[in-house]
């Protein structure tokens, strides 16, 4: 599987509306203008399905716009509402294109499931359930491929891999590492210009893996229920096909949304400390909870059984513990982990 060259240049900007004066509220409008409105936010018109950085400001001249949110335009032209604040005074916008980072795919926003029922694992440990309804409430950018050793050598300067090979997916590194790995790499491309002020690299958090590897299905897994695992072996690198170590990245099938090895190969760190239970009710953007001792791994990996590679299986690892059956892929959102 051929993987995208690198595209080193800055997201490019496409202003459509700049200026906005909240007295409460204000808006921006094509041509810009000074208005005293009730609601805050601005008119997009462009490509229906264009992400856009959504950015800030409290001077229309500053050079450092923050980026409020990442936006998939779902209609021209469309109405975009600051929903972050409510905060009285002078705000000025602008939205500007942003095209995919290099092997990544935006996730847009939604609603899901979370965990498994009763009939798709009878386990009595419980760590699937209850099924929760998450809510996702802003889009996000995923890596298609879980973290390479050519990508994590080119960050960190180093390798701790036991199965080495610069197409593999990093293993063998500590929670604390592959955290480590996101600021650097939020560092590096903040600097280059290539993403926005107030938008970072990170883990996913356990709600956000399970929503991307989903991708809007409910089945066991991503391509479908599959109760027998009789197609795993097209989309993931398990007991089966791969029981003696990882294989380089991309080579089998991706989900729906086109991530590749969210099934087996390794396992993928999540930021959320572990819970033997999910929140269950309605719940948006959860995280996990504020303190434990292990932190969530997700996906299953090349030496586990089909069970294990299910979308809503979970398990745990102390953030300490260096394992070669654990590695990671990164989002791109907006704020700080």
């Amino acid at each position: 599987m051929n993987r995208r060259n690198f595209n080193s240049s800055l997201y490019h900007w496409v202003i459509f509306l700049v200026y906005f004066v909240l007295e409460p509220h204000a808006s921006a409008q094509t041509p810009a203008r000074l208005g005293i409105q009730t609601y805050a936010g601005l008119t997009i018109t462009g490509a229906v399905g264009t992400v856009y950085s959504i950015e800030h400001g409290a001077d229309f001249t500053q050079t450092n716009w923050k980026c409020l949110e990442f936006f998939q335009l779902p209609q021209s032209p469309f109405l975009w509402l600051d929903k972050s604040d409510s905060a009285t005074g002078q705000r000025f916008y602008r939205a500007a294109e942003f095209p995919a980072p290099t092997n990544m795919v935006f996730i847009p926003p939604g609603t899901f499931r979370m965990g498994s029922s009763v009939e798709e694992n009878p386990s009595t440990s419980g760590w699937e359930r209850p099924q929760t309804a998450v809510t996702i409430s802003r889009g996000y950018w995923m890596g298609q491929f879980e973290v390479t050793q050519a990508e994590y050598q080119k960050v960190m300067g180093n390798n701790p891999s036991y199965y080495k090979g610069a197409e593999r997916p990093m293993e063998n590194v500590t929670w604390q590492e592959a955290v480590n790995y996101c600021a650097r790499l939020t560092q590096r491309e903040q600097s280059a210009g290539r993403i926005p002020q107030n938008s970072a690299y990170r883990l996913p958090t356990e709600a956000e893996w399970e929503y991307a590897c989903r991708a809007w299905t409910s089945t066991r897994f991503s391509y479908g229920d599959d109760p027998d695992a009789l197609a795993l072996g097209n989309y993931a690198w398990y007991c089966v096909n791969s029981c003696e170590g990882t294989q380089p990245v991309g080579q089998l099938l991706p989900n729906p949304w086109s991530l590749y090895d969210i099934h087996g190969n390794v396992w993928e760190w999540c930021l959320d400390w572990w819970s033997n239970s999910l929140p269950g009710g309605t719940v948006v953007d959860p995280t996990g909870p504020v303190t434990g001792s292990d932190r969530v791994i997700r996906g299953g990996g090349y030496p586990y059984v089909p069970a294990d590679c299910r979308s809503a299986s979970r398990f745990h690892t102390p953030p300490n513990m260096r394992i070669p059956r654990n590695g990671f892929r990164v989002v791109l959102t907006v704020g700080k982990p």
